[in-house]
């Protein structure tokens, strides 16, 4: 099933989608893998060129945990709203400071909008920024590299300022 969506067969109005996708047909990512279907149900409503995507995207990302790096999996339902604007209104204009009103808006090229775009960027505004698999992870030992969540250690992981060493031989 294609990601990509004519917009030039709807002239205006509104379009609803309802499309299931496979993890294989997503490029592989770096923060994240698939492991579930992505469902999109989705409303495209046009107004002249200007074109406004709303709807939800659902799936399951698997994550590494940032302390004790176990894969973990989160479920992912977010609703979006975005305004898409031809590329062609953008061109030409260079570098220029982006208005609060404009943070919604993305640009589609050729009448086609990429829906494989559209979801990805939801995928990656769903990662946590410090994604933990469980909020008390213990994480790695740093001297051992044991997993603290599944084993114990007698590692001391206390930290001696070598700078200050010289002092703490005066106390004796």
């Amino acid at each position: 099933m294609s990601m990509f969506y004519d917009v030039s067969r709807l002239r205006t109005g509104t379009d609803r989608l309802n499309r299931r996708f496979e993890p294989s047909e997503f490029p592989v990512e770096e923060e994240f893998r698939l492991t579930a279907p992505v469902a999109l149900d989705a409303e495209i409503h046009k107004d002249a060129t200007k074109v406004r995507v709303t709807g939800r995207v659902a799936t399951t990302l698997q994550l590494s945990c940032s302390r004790c790096l176990e894969s973990f999996e989160i479920p992912v339902d977010a609703v979006f709203d975005v305004l898409l604007l031809p590329e062609a209104a953008n061109a030409g204009e260079g570098e220029q400071e982006v208005a609060d009103e404009d943070l919604g808006v993305s640009f589609y090229k050729d009448e086609t909008l990429d829906l494989g775009d559209l979801m990805r960027e939801q995928f990656f505004l769903a990662v946590p920024m410090k994604p933990l698999c469980q909020a008390d992870c213990q994480g790695l030992c740093p001297v051992c590299g044991i997993n603290r969540n599944r084993d114990t250690c007698s590692c001391r992981s206390e930290w001696v300022d070598p700078r200050l060493e010289a002092l703490r031989n005066l106390r004796k």
